[in-house]
C-alpha cells in the first residue's frame, strides 16, 4: 500500500461536526492549500522561530499557542523576520494559532509570500490536538478492500467471508429480518485505527446499503427494513467463514480449537461454518455472536465444559457409569 495523498484542502473538506470539528478559519496563504500533510506528528515552531531547526518537522502542522504568539509579537516589534522568513523556508504543510490568537502583519506577509496557508480557531490546545489527533488517526489508518458482508449482530461486527454464491448476502438479509443491522455488503473497506482496532465499512459509502440477491436483484435495505437497520461503519471482532459442506472434512465440535484471522496486522477470532440445505445460518451466527460476547465477558464455554467433564472423572462419577453392575438399559 502507497502512502496516501492528503493535502491541506482535503482537511478543510472532511465532513467534521459536533466534537470532532476542528473550525478552521483561513486568514492567509491561500495558495498553500494544496500542499501536502504527510504525517501525523504535531508541531510546535518555538524552537525554529528561535533559529534552532535540527529535526525540524516540516511536513507537520505548526501549532501556535499563546506563548509562539507572544514571541512573534516580540519579533515584530524589534522587526526582526529573519527566523519568520527560514521558518517558512522549510515549505511547513500550514500553520494554525488555537485559542483566536492572531498573527502579527509580518507573519501573514511572509506567509504569502511563502504561499504557506494559515489558520485561526477558537479551540484551545489540548482540544484541538485531540481533535485533530483523532481525525489524522483515521485519515492516515493502514487500509484495504476485502470481499464479503459486514454486520452488526447483537453489538458484534462480523464479517462474513466465503466463496461467491455461498450464501452470505441471503444470510445477512435474513439477520436484519430479525433485527440486526447491515454495515456493508460486497466490497468492504478495512481500516486499522490505534494499532489493534479493525474498523469496516461500505468502499463507496453511495451503494454500501444495496445488497444483490439472486433471483430478486438488488435491494436498497435502509429503504426496506428503516435506517434502525444500518449503520456506517463497524469494528470487526469476529470473522464468520461460510464454506460448502465437506463430509470429508472434520469440523470442530467442542469449540476448543481458537482460529483467527490477521487483517492488517491484527488477528481476529475467526470461526468456520460449513453450509448445507437445512441448517439455518442466522441463528448459527446469533449463537456465534452471543458466545463470542461470553468470551468478551470472561466465560468460554468449551473450556467451561472440559472442566465439568474433567470434575466429573475425578469424583468417579464416569467410573460408576461404566462399570456399575445395575442394569442400566
Amino acid at each position: 500500500m502507497g502512502e496516501r495523498k492528503f493535502t491541506v484542502l482535503d482537511l478543510l473538506n472532511l465532513e467534521l461536526s459536533d466534537y470532532d470539528a476542528i473550525n478552521l478559519r483561513c486568514v492567509a496563504g491561500r495558495r498553500g492549500l494544496s500542499r501536502d500533510i504527510t504525517g501525523t506528528d504535531i508541531g510546535r515552531p518555538g524552537l525554529g522561530l528561535s533559529g534552532f531547526f535540527e529535526g525540524f518537522a516540516r511536513s507537520s502542522i505548526q501549532l501556535f499557542d499563546e506563548g509562539e504568539v507572544a514571541y512573534l509579537n516580540k519579533l515584530y516589534a524589534e522587526q526582526r523576520t529573519d527566523t519568520i522568513r527560514q521558518f517558512f523556508s522549510y515549505s511547513v504543510s500550514c500553520c494554525v494559532f488555537v485559542s483566536n490568537g492572531e498573527p502579527t502583519p509580518d507573519f501573514i506577509e511572509i506567509a504569502e509570500e511563502f504561499s504557506c496557508a494559515i489558520f485561526v480557531t477558537n479551540l484551545n490546545l489540548s482540544e484541538f490536538i485531540t481533535r485533530i489527533t483523532r481525525i489524522f488517526s483515521n485519515v492516515f489508518a493502514p487500509r484495504k478492500t476485502m470481499h464479503g458482508v459486514l454486520v452488526e449482530v447483537f453489538g458484534v461486527g462480523i464479517m462474513l467471508g466465503g466463496h461467491s454464491g455461498v450464501g452470505k448476502s441471503e444470510t445477512a438479509l435474513e439477520l436484519v429480518e430479525r433485527g440486526h443491522r447491515l454495515v456493508a455488503d460486497d466490497i468492504i473497506e478495512i481500516r486499522c485505527v490505534n494499532g489493534n482496532m479493525i474498523l469496516g465499512r461500505g468502499a463507496n459509502s453511495l451503494i454500501s446499503h444495496h445488497m444483490e440477491i439472486r433471483g430478486i436483484g438488488i435491494v436498497n435495505v435502509s429503504r426496506l427494513y428503516g435506517v434502525g437497520s444500518i449503520r456506517e461503519q463497524k469494528e470487526i471482532q469476529l470473522v464468520v467463514e461460510l464454506e460448502e459442506w465437506d463430509q470429508n472434512k472434520i469440523y470442530d465440535r467442542l469449540g476448543t480449537a481458537k482460529k483467527s484471522v490477521e487483517l492488517l496486522g491484527v488477528k481476529i477470532p475467526a470461526v468456520e461454518i460449513p453450509v448445507r440445505p437445512g441448517r439455518n445460518l442466522p441463528i448459527i451466527i446469533e449463537a456465534v455472536a452471543m458466545n463470542e460476547r461470553l468470551k468478551k465477558m470472561g466465560y468460554d464455554s468449551a473450556r467451561d465444559f472440559n472442566q465439568n467433564v474433567l470434575r466429573w472423572i475425578e469424583m468417579g462419577a464416569a467410573q460408576n457409569a461404566y462399570y456399575g453392575t445395575e442394569d442400566t438399559y
